[in-house]
């Protein structure tokens, strides 16, 4: 019985080649979207389940305000005194480790590379994290100072085949070399850790006295604590304990435990690799069942259009004895046969276009994810529902024909089905325009990331390094790269303008100590308003002589420089021409004076609303901004290079341009972009296949009346009118259905954002018109067939 199933099954499928073509496209493009949607979902929502202790690991969050200032800072930033302070004086703390990463130069022998992924740890690293080691003991790989743990790639890349343990390497300009204490296995992709060196914490040599400060909030705390089930119990002890340890000192200090299974997914705060928002999780969810949706329904009304031509053979096959459970497993077997032929051609497509998808994503999916159980059962249940759901309704609509009426041909003109196709084209073409419209509105607020004025400039800045030894003769390099005509400026600094800066406190001098306020600053020196273009709205930029004021012995005995922005000069009580002048603090080991301020500018995404800000003068730095004309980048970047090789010695040549720095900051938004401009497009395409085997059934169905028009005189345009109208109605209807959705839809989305762009009626207006567009196009092509052909062919067999 099964094998005559499959036989009829697919003498049908051969039998109607267009329609079967047209079903089988459809639900390959919407398995193959789920299939990718999928699999980039398993990714994200598998980060660090391979560590054996995510639900006891607590992250810690750190929230700090000044007495009289309301304004409070928080991030994922401690001091060093946490780990230690807390597992002394809690019990729920098991273990506590302290991290930091940082760029390093490793050199040895000949091999002289800038690695990006140098992280320092404390010992106790390997008792709250699961990374296997190859070689070296887990309790003693980061016991001393300057002793490195190394992955297998890292390994093979300075040692090739030999073994690199007990080799000595040279890390930055550290006097000290680091001996290679063990090898581990490469960092998972799945994973919110990833270094190519692990170091001792010890190696930094932090001095003892920060050992007895909140304040040199630098570094990430991670706790290992007795169970999940600790998270509330030591919540609470913190915060009563931190109301003691900060009585007194006019500030305010709260630890919040985050877990460590939920940072990736749901914190605001990235960890060592960057987050993913879980609402994008869930966009990408609903597109890919929105897509699957749009095929099924596809699948339901070819099938419901095409049961009058079946409903003879239904007929015969019930006068001949066949039973209804017999005529449903017949129907359903053809859908069962469809969907393994489509699942067969999306799983070889998704294999062939992950290479691809990875590039999008910037995701690192293999194709043996395929075979993992989730996406095994997700494929089974995913075929299994499609089969019944595309084959259950036609087949129970072909076995409801009374045999009689059916053999009579009464059926043939009856109207059965016709409100469920229409309202499963509405709907298709509803999901169509919520996408055109949430994609439109997506590509706009990135237009508007992209090209909103930030207050600096951005464009052609080089972003280098600058390390204490190339600080020593940080004049001379400026002077020689000065000296090519493509660049303008050069400028030391602690973080790009993208970047922002640390986190600090200031008062104006009328101000008690008591009353400071949270403020961003950056140390700069006095060619950094220059070359980030920086709006000076009052007062003077700093000069070379404020930079040789703060670089003496005691800068406290000349003083300090300032550059405020808006907010800041707010928030101290002075106007932006009253604060030129003014004297100040800032950390109060810092006094100085306000030599001017800059218009405000967004030194933090546009996620965040502009705040304080100060730049001020202080010798040191970490980054080198160089400022080109734009003209002949190639050739200014290749002198650059020449100059670096004989001034600087001690780390290669690198760069990166400070728009990269920008797009960084929104590599979500970006990847969300670009995924659903591709389901979109893939959404519409399945939408109008759908509209098109619609259209071509319609057409066959009025084939006869449209030679009689002709016959009696009716016009090109009148038949394709007369065709397309009720395909133009429904998708009328689709669109006032997807309108009110997509702007309540796009509000949301663009609610986390302090800046933003506007829901103007261009999108929607533009969203109507393609869609009507290609409505129009897709009917069109049969309309127009069928107006063009002899009527003498349709009216021959009457």
């Amino acid at each position: 019985m099964f094998q005559n199933y499959i036989k009829i099954a697919w003498r049908n499928i051969r039998k109607n080649k267009t329609t079967s073509a047209i079903n089988l496209l459809g639900l390959t493009i919407g398995l193959t979207s789920c299939f990718l949607i999928a699999l980039y979902i398993q990714h994200e929502l598998s980060y660090d389940n391979f560590e054996q202790n995510r639900n006891r690991i607590a992250r810690v969050i750190m929230e700090y305000s000044f007495d009289g200032s309301p304004a409070s800072q928080k991030g994922n930033f401690t001091s060093v005194r946490v780990a230690s302070v807390f597992k002394r004086n809690f019990p729920e703390v098991v273990s506590a480790v302290k991290m930091v990463q940082y760029e390093r130069v490793v050199k040895y022998e000949d091999k002289l590379i800038n690695e990006k992924k140098f992280m320092y740890a404390d010992s106790s690293f390997f008792s709250v994290f699961t990374f296997p080691l190859l070689s070296g003991d887990p309790h003693t790989v980061l016991s001393a100072p300057h002793q490195v743990v190394i992955t297998a790639s890292a390994a093979k890349k300075y040692f090739g085949e030999n073994n690199p343990v007990g080799k000595a390497l040279k890390v930055g300009t550290d006097s000290n070399f680091y001996q290679i204490t063990g090898v581990i296995q490469d960092c998972p992709a799945n994973s919110q850790i990833r270094f190519d060196f692990l170091a001792s914490f010890s190696s930094l040599g932090i001095p003892k006295e920060y050992e007895n400060t909140y304040w040199d909030a630098n570094y990430t705390t991670y706790l290992l604590l007795t169970g999940k089930d600790a998270f509330t119990a030591l919540q609470g002890k913190i915060s009563s304990f931190m109301k003691k340890e900060m009585a007194g000192q006019g500030a305010t200090i709260h630890f919040y435990l985050e877990p460590f299974s939920s940072i990736h997914l749901y914190s605001p705060y990235n960890s060592f690799e960057p987050n993913t928002n879980i609402s994008y999780i869930y966009i990408l969810a609903a597109v890919a069942l929105l897509i699957l949706l749009i095929a099924c329904f596809t699948y339901i009304n070819l099938g419901t259009a095409r049961s009058m031509e079946r409903a003879k053979e239904v007929g015969i096959r019930k006068v001949i004895g066949a039973g209804k459970q017999q005529l449903f497993w017949q129907f359903i077997g053809e859908s069962v046969l469809l969907c393994l032929l489509s699942l067969i051609l999306s799983i070889s497509i998704t294999c062939l276009l992950l290479p691809y998808f990875n590039a999008l994503t910037g995701k690192l999916i293999t194709a043996q994810s395929m075979l993992s159980w989730q996406i095994i059962l997700f494929a089974v249940l995913i075929i299994t529902s499609v089969a019944l759901l595309a084959g259950s309704y036609p087949a129970l609509i072909l076995i409801g024909f009374r045999p009689v009426s059916v053999l009579k041909g009464s059926f043939k003109n009856t109207g059965h089905g016709q409100w469920l196709r229409k309202s499963l084209i509405v709907f298709q073409f509803s999901i169509s325009v919520f996408l055109i419209i949430a994609t439109l509105l997506i590509q706009k607020q990135l237009y508007f990331i992209r090209h909103k004025s930030l207050g600096y400039d951005r464009n052609h800045v080089l972003v280098m390094p600058l390390d204490k030894e190339m600080r020593k003769n940080i004049s001379l390099i400026k002077q020689e790269f000065k000296s090519n005509p493509g660049v303008l400026s050069v400028s030391g600094c602690g973080r790009s303008p993208v970047e922002g800066g640390g986190g600090y406190n200031m008062r104006s001098s009328v101000m008690p100590p008591n009353q400071q306020m949270s403020v961003t600053a950056n140390p700069v020196d006095e060619e950094y308003v220059k070359t980030t273009g920086l709006q000076l709205i009052a007062g003077n930029d700093f000069t070379e002589q404020d930079i040789k004021d703060a670089a003496i012995e005691d800068p406290k005995k000349v003083g300090y420089h300032f550059i405020l922005n808006e907010s800041a000069a707010a928030a101290l009580g002075w106007t932006v021409r009253d604060a030129v002048g003014k004297k100040m603090f800032l950390d109060d080991s810092r006094p100085g004076v306000v030599s001017g301020v800059v218009k405000d500018f967004h030194f933090q995404s546009l996620h965040n609303p502009i705040k304080p800000f100060v730049l001020f003068t202080e010798p040191g730095g970490y980054e080198m901004l160089i400022k080109l004309n734009g003209n002949q980048l190639q050739t200014s970047i290749s002198f650059l290079e020449g100059k670096w090789k004989n001034l600087v010695t001690n780390r290669p040549f690198e760069y990166r341009f400070m728009d990269e720095d920008y797009n960084q900051l929104y590599s979500s938004e970006l990847r969300l972009g670009t995924v659903m401009n591709l389901f979109a497009t893939l959404a519409i395409i399945l939408a109008c296949i759908g509209m098109f085997g619609m259209s071509s059934y319609s057409v066959q169905q009025r084939f006869k009346e449209i030679g009689i028009r002709k016959v009696l005189g009716a016009g090109l345009l009148n038949i394709i009118l007369n065709l397309s109208k009720d395909f133009i109605r429904l998708s009328l209807i689709a669109i006032i259905i997807a309108l009110p959705a997509s702007w309540w839809a796009m509000h949301a989305w663009l609610q986390d954002y302090a800046y933003k762009t506007e829901l103007d009626y261009g999108v929607y207006l533009l969203a109507c018109l393609v869609t009507l567009i290609l409505v129009s196009l897709t009917v069109s092509i049969h309309a127009i067939r069928a107006a063009v052909a002899n009527p003498v062919k349709s009216l021959r067999s009457e």
